[in-house]
């Protein structure tokens, strides 16, 4: 019984001594360290006291030297602190934190990762049975051929490969012309999910679904990769579309979004041709926008959202039912028509003019991209509806652009300079859009634009879609970024113009867009418009100008007075201060280290002075201690300089 009590009070006091090693190591440095490696370091603190201690005492005794005694303790234990001390700073310097994950992290999910690690596996075995592994290791660059092989791969990798595609496919300015015609061809179709997988997950979501319905058709009417749609009608007798995720759909995707995101880190650093395209940054926008995608309760808001700035019903938008709304089920309101991309005999039969309906639909996507700054970003065939009454229907709104008020004025005003022709005004434009590198030859990129103006937009001109592939291959000559809201403008309009084209063969995009710039630069220069614009500027206005008296009259005051001066705030910004104050503290520490070491070796070559011990004088003990203060202090420095 003394035997069990006596090992647990050794591995209590063992415990306690590492936790408080532990502790003092990282409060000392004043950097926080993941919980796994500060607890080995102050286990190896831990371990290394008791032989330090009984070398540093030596023949001592309590009972005939007990004052030496205390402090040798004292000077032990800070040097087992200080070993805690070196194990954290080698440790970041060697490896830094989040370079590889905590074993305590390790140990929790291993099913998850195993699962992870599989699919990783199997993703990878794809892009290599395809013979992208020499693209993959940075050993060559894309072609034609490169592109149907990574098309094609995708397509094998399941949903988030696929949607990815889709995404690129739109993104004429990272990537060549071959790549975005074979993406281009990728189609989001899976089998539908079994019926009780479906009413398992409405239940989960509703509730019993005879308290909310009163029909439900479990035939799907369509079935993609994150969700399938059934007809319902409500207990209210309204007829309603219900959308529903896929039962454990999240979890893939969040798992493929892992591997996509490892696949262009892995690319960002081993192949050039990846780092100049950005696909690091275009996996983290692709992320966010697949994850927003599976919150169902965004969709809805984004359908509520166009539908408010919708003008007149030419093109319809189906309302959400804001209660019935969660993150996996959206129920809306049912549009009775068929996709544009099956709907070319029923618009033969019925004799409907398709130039007319081609122009309507660009129409409405062009106002909500220019004037209302809400747009549908991916409206390919599929998502375009023609109702039973002839008018359009937009649907699926998972994916939303936006455009604030400042974007869209200098898309407008981008479009005025184009209509008159001025390649400077475009210039200045076309820089508040994009996002310009620190070194840039304006004048060139002027002369670029008025080349490019007068080649396609010039008169006599028929604007086509080389247009779009000539503006991208200049962003990227002037090494231009094009910001990801501007960049779902040519997605969505890239998107559009197959529907177009199914719906009016020969139906000109460009040209249309074009007059569309015209009438709608004629409406805003209307006298109403300039008004209402006069009126708007006038009212941001006001309150500067009614500051601006009283201001006169202080300055003027002031200046009468020879009391007029000027005050300059250095470091007036937080950071700045934050930063200079760092740097001087690390100064201080350094000097303060240097000086530490200085004097306890000098501490150290005294000979003479009280004896503590046989062979160490009260002078060499304070060399000692010395020594420590400045590792103390030289560790705290490096171990700034490591976690930056």
């Amino acid at each position: 019984m003394n035997g069990s009590a006596t090992v647990v009070a050794f591995l209590i006091g063992t415990a306690i001594n590492t936790w408080v090693m532990a502790y003092g190591a990282r409060s000392l440095l004043d950097t926080r360290f993941p919980l796994f490696r500060t607890l080995v370091a102050g286990a190896v603190g831990q371990a290394v006291a008791s032989p330090i201690i009984s070398a540093l005492i030596g023949d001592l005794r309590p009972e005939r030297d007990p004052a030496p005694l205390t402090w040798f303790v004292c000077l032990g234990f800070a040097c087992a602190l200080l070993v805690s001390m070196t194990i954290l700073v080698l440790w970041e310097a060697f490896v830094p934190t989040g370079t590889v994950s905590s074993p305590l992290y390790w140990f929790g999910g291993v099913r998850s990762r195993i699962a992870r690690t599989r699919r990783y596996r199997r993703i990878s075995f794809i892009f290599l049975r395809h013979g992208l592994g020499p693209y993959l290791r940075g050993r060559a660059r894309p072609n034609a051929h490169t592109a149907r092989s990574f098309t094609h791969a995708l397509e094998q990798g399941g949903v988030v490969f696929v949607k990815l595609g889709q995404v690129l496919s739109t993104r004429r300015d990272v990537l060549p012309p071959e790549f975005v015609r074979e993406l281009g061809r990728l189609q989001d179709c899976a089998a539908p999910v079994p019926w009780p997988h479906i009413e398992r997950v409405l239940r989960e979501e509703l509730g019993e679904t005879g308290d909310v319905f009163a029909e439900f058709d479990r035939t799907p009417l369509a079935a993609a990769s994150i969700a399938q749609v059934h007809r319902a009608t409500l207990r209210s007798g309204e007829r309603v579309v219900v959308k529903i995720q896929r039962p454990g759909v999240r979890a893939v995707v969040e798992r493929d979004l892992d591997i996509v995101g490892r696949l262009a880190r892995t690319l960002h650093d081993r192949a050039g041709w990846a780092r100049s395209f950005g696909v690091v940054d275009l996996a983290a926008g692709f992320a966010a926008a697949l994850r927003e995608e599976l919150d169902f309760r965004v969709e809805a808001r984004n359908m509520a959202s166009v539908a408010a700035t919708a003008k007149g019903g030419d093109v319809v938008i189906p309302r959400p039912h804001g209660d019935l709304c969660t993150s996996r089920v959206l129920v809306m309101q049912r549009l009775d028509g068929v996709a544009l991309s099956k709907a070319g005999p029923r618009v033969d039969a019925e004799g409907l003019d398709r130039t007319g309906l081609a122009r309507t639909l660009l129409d409405t996507v062009l106002r909500q991209i220019v004037q209302d700054g809400v747009f549908h970003a991916d409206p390919h065939p599929g998502n375009i509806l023609l109702l039973d009454d002839g008018r359009l229907g937009l649907i699926d709104f998972g994916s939303v652009g936006r455009l604030d008020t400042e974007l869209r004025g200098c898309l407008q005003r981008m479009l005025l300079a184009m209509n008159r022709g001025d390649a400077t005004a475009v210039t200045d434009a076309f820089l508040e859009v994009v996002a310009r590198p620190d070194e840039l030859d304006e004048q060139a990129l002027a002369r670029a634009l008025g080349a490019f103006m007068a080649r396609h937009l010039g008169p006599g001109t028929s604007p086509d879609l080389a247009m779009f592939t000539d503006l991208f291959r200049l962003v990227a000559r002037f090494d231009l970024a094009v910001p990801a809201e501007i960049a779902a403008v040519f997605r969505a309009l890239a998107t559009l113009e197959g529907g177009l084209s199914e719906l009016a063969p020969g139906f000109g995009i460009v040209n249309e867009a074009h007059a569309f710039g015209e009438s709608y630069l004629r409406e805003r220069l209307q006298p109403g418009s300039l008004r209402e614009a006069a009126n708007d500027e006038l009212l941001n206005l006001l309150p500067m100008l009614r500051r601006l008296p009283r201001r006169l009259d202080r300055i003027t005051a002031a200046a009468e007075a020879g009391r007029l001066s000027v005050n300059v705030r250095l470091f007036a910004d937080e950071s700045d201060r934050r930063t200079v104050t760092g740097l001087l503290q690390q100064v201080l520490l350094t000097i303060l280290a240097s000086t530490a070491g200085v004097m306890a070796v000098m501490l150290l070559g005294l000979k003479d002075g009280p004896a503590m011990t046989r062979d160490v004088t009260l002078f060499q003990f304070f060399g000692y201690c010395g020594l420590v203060v400045c590792s103390v202090l030289s560790l705290r420095v490096l171990a700034v300089v490591f976690r930056r």
